[in-house]
């Protein structure tokens, strides 16, 4: 067992939900885990088929609704739903469609359910009530006016939509035209995108003038690129072998049309808007508070990623709570490492010392499929179930590298057929550390987002928002809770991949007081970049990407520790009930088996499968 999973203490989470309430999804305050052994009622079976009819009605309007989620899911949208993208024509549709909905799930009665399609509901009730609250126009006022900004958004992540290298194929005439048609349109969503800035503008709710000047810099990057090395033009060197010559040419002279005609002037456009129109009117202050409505979107946000009421100040505390714990473990490993000098200075001397830092990129690269190979070999023991999706190890693309963080995932196909990615990034390679191989495969590869992702996509029986949804607190708070399962694994024995682990917990606890830092308490960057160089030995290079993250993606950074540190509660609430009965395996499958569930709704099902366990024994 390993000892970061049984020394979980109930105390630390404590200290930050005192005084607030569980965001617990509609119908479940009160209800006895009993309810989860009892026999199906006559009405069940109307019940379950009336929530799934609706299920599938609103997966048919969503459909029409989310563009941006559908080429995510490999879906071939058509160019007149890509060109509603950012447009308030969309809002209006999914505001009217939001209040539908609500009202066919009143009409239903949850007591009727059976236990599965219960889980359902809740996790079905808690988007639906949360996209509500995102639609309503004085809190699209603070976030629809700031439509992307350097850690995130089209302008960065349609292209590689539009290679070909996302879930969309690119197999047939048809879909090279279908890709074709959204890049004819890309440049209207673009303008869109440039009117919602300027709304933003006129009523003072604005990007950071950092945020904006990242965004230049991508944009510089990405038009740089000589026609040829075009993400846009990618497609054309994909080409089936079946394409006839002619074929071929057409598609060619319209792609690189489209490119110099459309896409190149609508990025040059967005360019000059933001460098002499938005960046002038950004804010100084990188902060939330700074802004107009910082302070109440800020609470939102941490209420949509965490699924917990938790207030900044609360939230601060456990995270110097935890910086101090954790540091405490810092000590003795470096021991281990032949290291007997202060804590700072290890820091110091773990940044700067060649032998911590790869060479090349081939060497990241073989300690991550080394790692991967000792993962496969030891999940059977840990899990029940696991994901047929493969997962391949690819560095980040140059024109991404400088603004990512050390590794990400990107999802497979639901099929399978399309394979995961661990990306690693090589930018800067002296500041990458070989002590942090292990802790990085395990939480964005396998079993972490690799596992939960593919599991909940490969799983047919759940409901389309249970497959593809989520929230934060559970897909990071998993990812992290499962680099934990490396104690167990016995990867942790080497001292040096033990102290990878421990920075990079301590960076999620680092997360918790930069983060509010940030955005409650009037941190500068520099100060927080500052903060995490002195209670961590990361690089300057992730501590500033990391920093520029939570000012970019406020209240995001707070859900892996929140998440984590609730499933490991959780884990040990099985374990302290069950004792000899509990099965690691078993736990697993209930954690990962319905989809990324908000954290009430997690605990009211292990607490339901403990009740169940209990009353067998019986």
């Amino acid at each position: 067992m390993g000892r970061t999973a049984t020394g979980w203490r109930p105390a630390l989470l404590a200290l930050v939900l005192a005084g607030c309430t569980a965001a617990a999804p509609p119908g479940t305050a009160g209800r006895p885990p009993a309810e989860w052994g009892q026999a199906a009622q006559p009405r069940t079976a109307l019940a379950d088929a009336a929530l799934d009819r609706l299920f599938a009605d609103d997966a048919r309007t969503q459909q029409q609704l989310d563009p941006i989620g559908g080429l995510e899911r490999g879906e071939d949208v058509p160019a007149s739903q890509f060109a509603m993208v950012f447009s308030p024509e969309l809002d209006r549709r999914e505001r009217t469609a939001n209040a539908a909905v609500l009202a066919r799930l009143g009409r239903i009665d949850r007591a009727a359910l059976d236990p599965g399609h219960r889980i359902s509901y809740d996790v079905f009730a808690e988007e639906k009530h949360n996209d509500q609250d995102d639609l309503r126009p004085e809190n699209l006022a603070l976030t629809a006016v700031r439509p992307f900004n350097h850690f995130g958004g089209l302008h960065v992540e349609y292209p590689s939509i539009a290679a070909g290298q996302g879930a969309v194929p690119l197999n047939t005439v048809a879909q090279f035209e279908s890709n074709l048609a959204r890049d004819r349109v890309f440049a209207r969503v673009i303008d869109q995108a440039i009117a919602r800035f300027r709304e933003g503008m006129a009523s003072g709710v604005v990007e950071s003038q950092l945020t904006v000047r990242n965004m230049i810099a991508q944009i510089d990057g990405l038009t740089a690129q000589p026609l040829a090395q075009s993400p846009f033009y990618s497609p054309v060197s994909q080409f089936p072998a079946r394409f006839d010559q002619p074929t071929r040419k057409r598609l060619s002279d319209e792609y690189r049309a489209t490119i110099e005609d459309g896409i190149l002037p609508a990025y040059h456009r967005l360019r000059t808007f933001l460098a002499d129109e938005y960046l002038p009117a950004a804010r100084p202050q990188v902060g939330l508070s700074a802004m107009k409505g910082g302070d109440r979107l800020y609470r939102l946000l941490i209420r949509r990623h965490t699924t917990l009421d938790l207030q900044p100040d609360a939230v601060h505390r456990l995270g110097l709570d935890e910086v101090a714990r954790i540091q405490r473990d810092m000590d003795a490993v470096k021991l281990q490492m032949g290291y007997t000098g202060p804590l700072r200075a290890f820091f110091d001397h773990i940044r700067t010392d060649p032998q911590y830092h790869p060479d090349t990129a081939d060497q990241l690269a073989d300690g991550f499929r080394g790692v991967g190979q000792k993962v496969d070999a030891a999940a059977p023991r840990l899990f029940l179930h696991l994901p047929r999706t493969p997962l391949l190890i690819e560095a980040y693309p140059d024109y991404r590298s400088k603004f990512e963080a050390g590794g990400s995932y990107n999802q497979g196909s639901p099929d399978g057929k399309r394979p995961g990615i661990f990306f690693f990034n090589t930018y800067d390679l002296k500041s990458r550390f070989l002590t942090g191989i292990t802790t990085l495969y395990l939480h964005e590869g396998a079993p972490g987002h690799h596992f939960q992702i593919s599991l909940a996509q490969e799983n047919t029986s759940l409901p389309d928002f249970q497959r593809f949804g989520g929230n934060t607190a559970y897909v990071e708070g998993w990812a992290l809770y499962a680099e934990t399962l490396g104690y167990e694994m016995g990867f942790y024995k080497d001292p040096w991949q033990h102290w990878g682990t421990l920075d990079d917990e301590m960076l999620r606890a680092m997360r918790l007081v930069v983060d509010t830092g940030l955005h409650t308490k009037g941190w500068t960057r520099d100060q927080a970049i500052d903060y995490m160089l002195a209670n961590s030995g990361m690089g300057r290079s992730d501590a500033t990407a990391e920093v520029e993250r939570y000012i970019a993606n406020p209240g995001q950074a707070l859900a892996y520790k929140i998440g984590a540190l609730t499933i490991q509660r959780l884990r040990h609430k099985a374990e302290t009930a069950l004792g000899p009965r509990f099965d690691i395996r078993e736990f697993h499958d209930q954690v990962l088996g319905s989809g990324a569930l908000p954290l009430p709704v997690l605990e009211a099902k292990i607490d339901g499968w403990i009740a169940a366990q209990d009353s067998s024994e019986r």
